[in-house]
C-alpha cells in the first residue's frame, strides 16, 4: 500500500472527516423546486451519503489504467466477433453512437482496485453533479475528478451521439425512456436531465415505452416526433420493447445506450473473457494489456451445474451474479448462500466472480460512528472519465436504504 493509499484509508476511517454540508445540499435541492425537494426527501431519504469517500491518486491511476485497457480490447475487431457470436444482436447493424454513461464500478481495498462490473446505462450522474455543485464551498480537502461544468459535459455527450449518427442535422426532441419512470428510484435525475435539455432548446419528454408508437416510419410520443431516445430500460436487448428495438435498428431514431453497447461492454460474460489469459491471447490482446486486466478484474467464471460440488465447496471465495441481470438482482455472496438458493444458482445462467471485498468508510449517523461499505463508479464516455463518484451502503450489495449511505462525493488524495 502506498503512502497516499495509507493516508486515504486513515481518512476513510475517521467518521468526522469530510462530512457533507447538508444545509448546502438541501439548498441545492430546493433550488430545483419544492416538488423536487419533497420527492427526494420523501421517496429517496438515503440518496446522498453523509460523507465523502477518499481515494488515493495511485488508486485513481489504477482505475484509469483498467478502464483504458478494457476500452482498447473492446475496440479490437476480434472482440466484436467474439461477443457478437454468442449474442443475438444483428451483426450487420452496429450503431456509430458509442453509448452514454458507461459505468465502471470498482471495489477499492488494501490489496488493489477491482473492477466488479461495467454498466451501459449507469444511473446517478446528474444527481452526483448536483451533489458536487452543492459542496463547492464546503471545507472538504483534496481534489474532485470531474470534467469542468458537468451539465455542459453531459449535454455535449448527447450532442456527440447525435452527430455520430446524423451529422449536422438538428436535434429537436429527446425521449427519456424507462418503465413507469415516475416510480423509478432515480426519477429525480430524469427531471434534472429533462431541464438540462430544455435549457439547450431541446424538447425533452420523460416517457414510458408504452407511450411510443410508429407513425409513417417515424417514432412518436403523443404529438412529438422523437429524434433521440435516452434509454434507461434494463431490458438490454429490447426484446420486450419491439417498437423501440425496430425503430433503432431501422435508423428511425438514435438510441443511446443501445443493445450493441451492452453486448460489447456490459454483458457479465465479458468479464469471463477479460480475465481469461488464453481467450485474451487468442484475441491478440497484448501481454501488457492482459496483465492490467487480470490484475484489475477479479477472476470470473461461468457456472455450470456439472461443477456443483466444486462450487459448494469453494462458495465462500466467490460472488455469484446472473449473467444477464442488472444491479444487485439475484446476486449473492457465496458465504451467505443457503442450499436452496445455491440449487437455484446451479440451474440458472450465472457467473461467479472471485471475492474482492469492498472498501470501508466510517460516517456519523445519529451521533454514532458507523462503518459502511463503499464502491466507486467512474462515469465514462468514449474512453474518457467524466466523473468519479461513490456509493456507501450496508448489506450484501449496493443499495439506497442505508442511513448515512447513498451517493457520495469522491475526493482524490495525492
Amino acid at each position: 500500500m502506498t503512502n497516499g493509499t495509507t493516508f486515504t484509508a486513515s481518512l476513510n476511517g475517521d467518521a468526522s472527516a469530510g462530512s457533507v454540508d447538508r444545509a448546502a445540499l438541501e439548498h441545492a435541492l430546493r433550488e430545483q423546486g419544492e416538488d423536487f425537494f419533497q420527492h427526494v426527501t420523501t421517496h429517496c431519504p438515503h440518496l446522498f451519503a453523509a460523507a465523502a469517500l477518499y481515494v488515493s491518486q495511485a488508486q485513481m491511476e489504477q482505475m484509469q489504467a483498467v478502464i483504458a485497457a478494457v476500452e482498447r480490447v473492446v475496440a479490437l475487431p476480434k472482440w466484436h466477433d467474439h461477443v457478437v457470436r454468442r449474442s443475438n444482436i444483428p451483426a450487420d447493424h452496429f450503431p456509430r453512437a458509442r453509448g452514454v454513461f458507461m459505468g465502471y464500478d470498482f471495489h477499492l481495498n488494501a490489496n488493489s482496485v477491482h473492477l466488479i462490473e461495467i454498466n451501459t446505462n449507469a444511473g446517478g450522474a446528474w444527481l452526483n453533479a448536483l451533489l458536487l455543485d452543492s459542496q463547492q464551498d464546503a471545507e472538504l480537502p483534496a481534489a474532485v475528478l470531474a470534467q469542468g461544468d458537468l451539465t455542459q459535459v453531459f449535454l455535449s455527450m448527447f450532442r456527440e451521439e447525435w452527430r455520430l449518427e446524423r451529422g449536422d442535422a438538428s436535434l429537436r426532441t429527446i425521449a427519456i425512456v424507462d418503465e413507469q419512470p415516475q416510480q423509478q428510484y432515480l426519477y429525480p435525475e430524469f427531471i434534472l436531465a429533462q431541464r438540462m435539455f430544455e435549457r439547450a432548446g431541446i424538447v425533452a419528454l420523460i416517457v414510458d415505452p408504452a407511450e411510443l408508437e410508429m407513425r409513417s416510419a417515424d417514432l412518436y410520443c403523443r404529438e412529438h416526433k422523437i429524434d433521440l431516445v435516452y434509454n434507461r430500460l434494463t431490458d438490454f436487448s429490447l426484446h420486450q420493447h419491439p417498437v423501440l428495438r425496430d425503430a433503432s435498428q431501422s435508423g428511425q431514431i438514435v438510441l443511446t445506450p443501445h443493445p450493441h453497447a451492452y453486448t460489447l461492454y456490459a454483458d457479465k460474460c465479458n468479464l469471463v473473457s477479460l480475465t481469461d489469459g488464453e481467450v485474451l491471447s487468442g484475441l491478440d490482446v497484448a501481454e501488457s494489456e492482459r496483465a492490467v486486466l487480470q490484475a484489475g478484474i477479479p477472476q470470473t467464471l461461468r457456472v455450470h451445474a456439472a461443477d456443483a460440488e466444486r462450487w459448494w465447496k469453494e462458495r465462500k471465495q466467490w460472488f455469484f451474479k446472473p449473467a444477464s441481470s442488472f444491479g444487485s438482482r439475484g446476486a449473492y455472496r457465496g458465504a451467505n448462500l443457503t442450499q436452496r438458493v445455491f440449487a437455484e444458482i446451479m440451474q440458472g445462467d450465472y457467473v461467479a466472480q472471485r471475492m474482492a471485498v469492498p472498501g470501508e468508510r466510517k460516517v456519523i449517523v445519529d451521533n454514532q460512528a458507523v462503518a459502511l461499505k463503499s464502491d466507486v463508479r467512474c462515469y465514462v464516455y468514449g474512453g474518457e472519465v467524466q466523473l468519479v463518484a461513490a456509493r456507501l451502503y450496508q448489506g450484501q450489495t449496493t443499495n439506497f436504504r442505508t442511513p448515512g449511505g447513498g451517493f457520495a462525493l469522491t475526493r482524490i488524495i495525492q
